[in-house]
């Protein structure tokens, strides 16, 4: 019926094969009608009946499916499912209704555009009859209201099914780009209440803290019983957030200054500030790591501002170990004795208790370089130090100031009911979380918080590398499957996140990103180059309708050409007259087939897709036109109130004990 042997299709036309249908019913009917009166055999009579049925069958079967083709290149009903009931096909993910796009597909949608079939694909009620057309009152106000974009590019496949995309191809990350509104969101819906119906570990970084997908998110966990596996982290909503300390677990101490440094502008001038500022913060960081405490941004901060109580904490720590004993005493001394003038001018306004601990350490000569980082801070004037470190006292007030403190400084805060997160301990529990950074509200500490999350969680890869989901000392266990969506991926994305993709893809990782266009990656990082570095590490595509050129040629100039065909009428006359000949002129009339080159898909087509629609090139190969399904309204009206889902939260944290964080030695 769809005719493939044939180099052209040509169903964009008049449903011709209606009329022999038509003739070989009446043929039926005069047959039967007289066969009494019949000269014919009866053997003869009744063959010639079936021939002609099965002629009607099947002229009717290639007429239907012209009008049924005609049809859906326009008619797009509602693709609604109740993601309760998608039925997990063990090994795929389900990604929606589709087809694989071959270049059959290419040549019809490319038919579609030429003027002589446009009245084909224009007028949506005059394409059937209206034995064909009727349609329920629901389906009349769809039509009536059409999405935009060009429908024809679902519809230039009548026979659809089920778009599923191979899990083992997930490890190699998967991109998802698409302009605003067009359905990244309600995708990575579906993807992750698969993800979570798998019992897989999955976590949800969303910049603006949409509350429709931490309603889903929640609905999900709920709807498999996982709720207690759930958890939520939102600088938006600090009353049901769970508390996080984004630097107080690492394998070596340097990340907590290099975590803090990251967020702090390294172009130009800016580049020596930079390291004035990871020097100090790592000078306090591993002072604190040193007297067994965990760093936090509150300790940072504190210390960042005056150094001095640090100094000293830490120097009578380290003189009770490893001083002579009378230390104390000759401090004492120091302490009621006049500064020496050479000290005077760096050391004004210093406890004198602080200046002897300094001059005793200065003279006994400590082999210390914790000790000595310190005497080294503590010395500067403090108009100096204030100005070397004048980068980072900002980006420090910011995460320390407001109810945002209590999430990030979770190691200060043992009285608080809410639950500490760590991401080792999620891991563990197969946990689900959602991250939302509130991005709309301030960017800065969105940024600095989620860049700090990713750090950490390539610690934890490392960790997991090392000595698998057990930890150390335990036989090595495989860790299970962390599905990451990171949505609007390029207000995340930094040098943090970057070796989440190359690295970490064995320790279990994978990582579905969703942004709008390559161009808000580059803008982000700086460079074309670490933007290309960045989109190279994600071996699947999928594309919803996107504004950018570039973005869309990022999927095109991926795929093969391919051949289009058209059909170009010739006609002519010529002068054919001779003597003694009665023929006077020729006439020729010829049609041939033109064939050139083009993409299988061109740029244009991702610019006009309609909403809810996209291209996959799923791990590299095989290109698929996909429609996202949505929600059903009547799950959708069932899903958690925001109310709701914090009032269980509240109930929950009052339940349940604080889980412990983490602290990996170097």
């Amino acid at each position: 019926m769809q005719r493939r042997h044939y180099p052209l299709q040509a169903l964009l036309r008049q449903p011709i094969e209606l009329w022999s249908a038509a003739l070989s019913l009446l043929m039926v009917v005069f047959l039967l009608v007289t066969r009494p009166d019949s000269i014919l055999p009866p053997a003869i009579h009744i063959s010639t009946i079936v021939s002609l049925i099965l002629l009607f069958v099947y002229r009717l079967a290639q007429g239907i499916f012209v009008l049924s083709y005609r049809y859906g290149l326009v008619h797009s009903s509602p693709y609604l499912v109740d993601f309760g009931r998608i039925n997990l096909k063990s090994g795929f993910l389900f990604l929606g209704n589709g087809f694989e796009w071959t270049h059959r597909h290419a040549q019809r949608l490319a038919d579609t555009e030429r003027p002589e079939t446009r009245k084909y694909v224009k007028h949506r009620y005059k394409l059937l009859p209206n034995l064909l057309a009727k349609l329920s009152q629901k389906e009349r106000s769809t039509q009536m209201n059409p999405q935009s974009g060009l429908h024809q590019v679902h519809g230039v496949e009548l026979f659809k099914k089920k778009v599923w995309m191979n899990l083992a191809d997930r490890v190699g990350h998967t991109l998802v780009l698409g302009t605003t509104r067009v359905g990244k969101t309600r995708l990575a819906e579906l993807l992750i209440a698969q993800d979570i119906q798998r019992g897989e570990t999955v976590l949800v970084f969303d910049p603006k803290g949409d509350i429709k997908l931490l309603q889903r998110v929640y609905t999900e966990a709920k709807r498999v019983g996982r709720e207690q596996d759930f958890y939520i982290f939102h600088l938006g909503y600090p009353e049901v957030s769970c508390r996080y300390n984004a630097i107080g677990r690492f394998s070596r101490i340097t990340e907590v200054a290099t975590r803090i440094a990251n967020q702090l502008p390294g172009s130009g001038s800016s580049s020596a500030f930079k390291e004035f500022a990871w020097r100090f913060v790592n000078i306090i960081a591993r002072a604190l790591y040193a007297l067994r405490r965990i760093p936090d941004y509150q300790q940072i901060r504190r210390y960042i501002n005056d150094i001095e109580p640090l100094f000293v904490e830490y120097a009578r720590n380290y003189l009770m170990r490893n001083a002579p004993a009378g230390w104390a005493e000759e401090v004492k001394k120091l302490t009621k004795t006049p500064h020496d003038k050479n000290h005077a001018t760096a050391l004004k306004g210093r406890e004198p208790q602080s200046i002897a601990l300094y001059k005793y350490i200065n003279d006994q000569e400590f082999d210390d370089p914790i000790l000595e980082g310190l005497m080294s801070a503590f010395k500067y004037d403090r108009t100096y130090f204030d100005k070397i470190v004048s980068s980072v006292g900002p980006l420090m007030e910011k995460l320390t100031t407001g109810p945002v403190a209590d999430l990030i400084a979770a190691s200060s805060l043992n009285n608080d009911i809410r639950p500490e997160m760590s991401w080792l301990d999620v891991i563990r529990r197969k946990g689900i979380v959602y991250v939302g950074l509130d991005a709309l509200s301030d960017s800065t500490v969105a940024s600095a918080v989620g860049n700090s999350m990713f750090a950490d969680l390539v610690s934890v890869a490392g960790y997991l590398y090392k000595f698998g989901i057990l930890g150390e000392g335990q036989p090595f266990v495989d860790p299970p499957k962390i599905c990451i969506h990171a949505d609007e991926f390029n207000e995340l994305i930094g040098d943090e996140f970057i070796p989440l993709l190359n690295k970490a893809g064995g320790a279990g990782f994978q990582v579905t990103a969703y942004t709008q266009t390559v161009s808000d990656l580059e803008a982000r990082v700086g460079t074309k180059a670490k933007s290309g570095q960045i989109l190279g590490n994600f071996n699947s595509l999928i594309m919803l309708r996107v504004r950018e050129l570039a973005t869309a040629e990022i999927l095109t100039r991926q795929l093969p050409k391919t051949e289009l065909r058209r059909l170009n009428p010739s006609t002519g006359a010529s002068d054919a007259s001779r003597d003694g000949m009665s023929l006077r002129f020729k006439a020729r009339n010829d049609d041939q087939v033109a064939v050139r080159d083009t993409p299988l898909l061109e740029p244009a087509t991702l610019l006009a897709l309609p909403r809810g629609h996209a291209f996959a090139l799923i791990n590299g190969s095989c290109l698929w036109k996909v429609r996202v399904p949505l929600a059903k309204p009547e799950l959708a009206s069932r899903a958690t109130t925001t109310t709701a889902l914090f009032d269980s939260l509240r109930a929950r944290y009052k339940e349940n004990s604080q889980i412990p964080i983490e602290v990996l030695n170097d």
